[in-house]
């Protein structure tokens, strides 16, 4: 099957909507993507044109977008682009929807907090210390307690 996958860089333009529908849950939002590009003239940065899509997810992705995303948010949308045109009271609109496969915080942008979401009967393992990464395996002080890094802010 032949369709066109994007991978779309930008913010969360509207609050997503979220629903239950009779085949699983669904959510969708608009996504902002400006381009921008070095205006030698200026010696600055400059924003071009903005395009607005449509994201959609489904199932346990439209969950967690509802859980997780909010107007503003720096995104990163992987999915199907469907491209649209139809015709409303006499006149042509043409609309670009993505249908998304991934959807993730821009960490270039920002820091976040994973946290997998927790089924009904399921108990919380214990965290696991983070490995020494710079020491040899079974060396004497790869015992010494783990370090912690601690993010400059969680979202």
């Amino acid at each position: 099957m032949n369709e066109t996958m994007v991978c779309a860089v930008g913010n969360v333009a509207t609050q997503p909507v979220y629903r239950e529908l009779a085949n699983g849950a669904s959510a969708r939002f608009r996504l902002a993507v400006t381009a921008r590009y070095w205006d030698r003239e200026k010696s600055t940065w400059t924003d071009g044109h903005t395009n607005f899509f449509t994201v959609w997810a489904n199932r346990a992705l439209a969950t967690n977008v509802g859980a997780s995303l909010s107007v503003g948010d720096p995104v990163i949308v992987q999915g199907r682009l469907k491209v649209r045109t139809e015709v409303r009271e006499g006149q042509s609109w043409t609309s670009a929807d993505i249908d998304a496969v991934a959807i993730g915080h821009d960490l270039s942008r920002g820091t976040s907090a994973f946290r997998r979401p927790h089924k009904e009967g399921d108990t919380v393992p214990a965290p696991r210390p983070e490995p020494n990464w710079e020491m040899e395996p079974g060396s004497p002080s790869e015992a010494a307690p783990p370090q912690q890094a601690t993010p400059a802010g969680v979202t």
